[in-house]
């Protein structure tokens, strides 16, 4: 638990090499950051920091909303507090929003950007109506009954043929508050980064699945068009490749931070 500016975070990192850039994750929205668990003990030797968004697991709410602005500046403030003056960049899903915002508020200190399973904010296209209401309520988050039985249907790829996969992800699961999720989806309201992808000059590598029923690829290929130094890499799994399939999923992020 630390106080960065008078917010108190809960924060997890994971040990690793000092001679060369920590890799900073934001999680998807709603997600504790024990959910991020294998695909940081994949790692091999980067060094990782994530934290619980306010209002989501350890982290309390604050009193009043953000935007990603707000979250991204106070991102900032954790890794320079920790000592960090510059790190890697990712994040999936909803934390790929917030992962473009601090690559574009803070140049200086982000070096690379992975972003997986994401987009471009209010102007992307979304998945099925019904896979998107089943979004809208931390339900999942609180009833792992419930996160079983919607598994397959919003998160597709490997849940869809191994329904137990959802298991250790649902055991992994601390509960959001309402208020807690609703920050997070009124922070993104209205929000994008379309204007100004074009000025982010970090390489980037773009991961998404071709089965992915929140985020299509069609979201993938946008940002990729519109980001200079980008390369797309799809993996044929679903929204959630990183937790189905961590291993891989690292090893390929680890190799893009260690090109030259």
């Amino acid at each position: 638990m630390i106080d960065v500016g008078g917010q108190i975070l809960r924060v997890g990192i994971k040990a690793g090499r000092k001679d060369k850039p920590a890799l900073l994750m934001f999680n998807g929205i709603g997600a504790n950051l024990e959910l991020a668990e294998p695909f940081f003990q994949a790692l091999t030797d980067t060094e990782a920091v994530i934290f619980d968004i306010p209002g989501i697991g350890g982290s309390p709410a604050p009193l009043l909303p953000y935007r990603p602005s707000t979250l991204a500046k106070l991102a900032h403030d954790l890794i320079v507090q920790l000592g960090y003056d510059q790190v890697d960049v990712s994040g999936v899903s909803w934390g790929g929003g917030l992962a473009q915002q601090f690559a574009f508020q803070f140049p200086e200190t982000c070096r690379k950007l992975v972003l997986v399973s994401t987009s471009a904010g209010m102007v992307m296209l979304p998945g099925a109506p019904n896979v998107l209401l089943k979004m809208a309520s931390p339900k999942r988050y609180t009833d792992r009954g419930y996160m079983k039985s919607i598994a397959a249907e919003i998160y597709g790829g490997a849940f869809r043929r191994d329904p137990h996969l959802i298991d250790r992800h649902a055991a992994a699961m601390r509960g959001s508050t309402q208020y807690g999720y609703a920050l997070q989806l009124i922070g993104m309201l209205g929000w994008t980064s379309v204007p100004w992808l074009w000025m982010l000059q970090q390489p980037t590598l773009i991961l998404s699945g071709t089965d992915d029923p929140l985020i299509p690829v069609i979201n993938a290929q946008l940002l990729a068009t519109l980001i200079p130094k980008a390369r797309l890499e799809l993996i044929d799994d679903g929204h959630l490749f990183v937790v189905t399939d961590p291993q891989r999923s690292a090893k390929m992020v680890e190799a893009f931070l260690d090109e030259p």
